[in-house]
């Protein structure tokens, strides 16, 4: 399968450029994952879902992907929780960690080829802080490790931070701290007190800062650096460009990342997130309140990556909405091409023939290829709904066998992204829904169409669809119908 061209928008760069990885069958992607000590709010769910979206969108473009998510199982939050539980550190996170993967398999995540730990790296953490040691770009203050930042020239260019004003020897300590502050960083911590975790390495008893562990877990699980790299826009600076400047730190002669991807922030209700504001909510939260986990998933990836994502229950009605249109659609067609339980093997040897289904699988295709455009993707699939719809409305020309059976092959493309439809027969149920009810508007419906009057007749199926019921017209004139779910 020949791979279709992508074009991203580099953050390093600040512009679109074509993505050359360095092999198409291996493609080597990392991605910052968890810091496992709470359930995951749904900011970050919206950042783990755009590395899904990455995922499909090159699996559909023909790519073979070799891709990492790290599992932070050590910073400062997860040592004073467990100090102030007192259990150990691997007791605290496992239950957080367990929560994570349970929340992308409600989501429909499909799993990476590794998710490395940094409890389970901290060798090759110690690695890496020797050879940063020996190029002369670590000090020792009071037993902890620090890279010195005025030794590397190339501190900024990531994130264009200005280093000019900053003063020599100030130092953070802490893992995660103020955005714009530039300030010499910790690798490696020295144990403050015996109810700390630490490690006992050739470098010191203590533990690593949480920036230098995705910079050593990169080296463990790739030997070397990645085509692509992605995070959430708040990691950008200083955690990003600190990677940066370990790796290439380490080893100046390799290039760490070909492409840097990073997702925006997620608003709720056009304000940021926050407790106190009564606006912060887990993908729990979502789903105690009765939401369907894929209303969920369509809703959070349906926006543009690089776009902020305002977030609201209201929208998510929406999204459902939208997304039942689409499977309704669906439904049609497997009811009227008697296409169900005919679920293709693999699609990427096929070639469409139908001149409509051909543009929109392009414009479909095209649109991922071009930075992820989601919503541009999304109208190609209304686009067909809308097709689908009017020609097995009107019974015109186009409605036979080769048109239905790759307008349901579009959809399982479509579905490889957003993985949120269903091709399988529902159980039917009327919800108080008069079944005698039904009939009439059906009746009317045909004679509607009986006297030419398409607009009543699709006002009469729309208004069917949104109490869920789904029609089906025969070739024979007849029409069946079913409960959607």
């Amino acid at each position: 399968m020949t791979v279709i061209p992508f074009v991203f928008q580099n953050s390093k760069s600040g512009k679109k450029e074509p993505f050359s990885p360095k092999d198409p069958s291996n493609v080597s992607i990392y991605s910052c994952g968890p810091t496992v000590y709470n359930f995951a709010h749904i900011g970050n769910i919206r950042s783990f879902l755009f590395v899904d979206v990455l995922r499909r969108a090159l699996l559909l473009g023909g790519y073979k992907l070799n891709q990492s998510m790290n599992i932070t199982d050590i910073d400062d939050k997860i040592i004073n929780e467990s100090i102030k539980r007192k259990i150990s550190v691997e007791e605290f996170t496992k239950p957080w960690t367990e929560a994570f993967f349970k929340d992308l398999e409600t989501l429909h995540v499909q799993k990476l080829e590794h998710y490395p730990k940094a409890t389970e790296s901290i060798d090759d953490m110690v690695g890496l802080v020797e050879t940063l040691k020996a190029n002369g770009l670590v000090y020792e203050k009071d037993g902890s490790l620090y890279f010195s930042i005025q030794k590397f020239s190339r501190y900024g260019e990531l994130s264009k931070i200005d280093v000019s004003g900053m003063k020599s020897g100030v130092r953070y300590d802490a893992d995660e701290y103020e955005k714009d502050d530039v300030r010499d960083f910790v690798l490696w911590k020295n144990q403050k007190n015996e109810e700390e975790k630490c490690w006992h390495t050739r470098i010191g008893t203590g533990r690593p800062g949480w920036h230098l562990e995705c910079s050593a877990m990169i080296r463990k699980v790739y030997g070397s650096g990645v085509d692509i790299h992605t995070g959430g826009i708040d990691l950008l600076f200083p955690h990003h460009e600190n990677e940066v400047a370990q790796s290439l730190g380490a080893y100046p002669d390799e290039e760490f990342v070909g492409t840097w991807l990073h997702c925006e922030h997620l608003l709720v209700d056009g304000e940021k997130m926050s407790k106190s504001k009564g606006n912060f909510y887990t993908l729990r939260d979502i789903l105690e309140k009765g939401y369907d986990p894929n209303a969920i998933r369509y809703h959070l990836i349906s926006a543009h990556y690089r776009s902020k994502l305002n977030f609201s229950l209201s929208k998510l009605d929406e999204s459902k909405t939208a997304m039942e249109r689409i499977q309704n659609t669906i439904y049609r067609v497997l009811e009227e091409g008697k296409l169900w339980d005919k679920v293709p093997n693999s699609l990427k040897d096929y070639v469409f023939i139908v001149p409509e289904i051909q543009k929109l699988n392009l414009e479909f295709l095209n649109s991922l290829a071009d930075d992820l455009n989601v919503p541009k993707a999304l109208a190609s699939v209304f686009e067909l709904v809308r097709i689908v719809n009017h020609f097995l409305d009107s019974n015109t020309e186009l409605f036979d066998s080769l048109f239905l059976k790759e307008s349901l092959l579009l959809f399982y493309k479509v579905n490889d992204l957003f993985a949120v439809f269903s091709f399988e027969k529902q159980v039917q149920s009327l919800d108080g829904i008069s079944e005698d009810w039904i009939l009439e508007q059906i009746e009317a419906r045909k004679a509607a169409k009986q006297n030419k009057d398409f607009s009543t007749a699709d006002k009469i199926r729309k208004e069917l669809e949104e109490k869920g019921i789904l029609l089906a017209d025969t070739k024979e004139g007849n029409t069946t119908w079913k409960k959607a779910q």
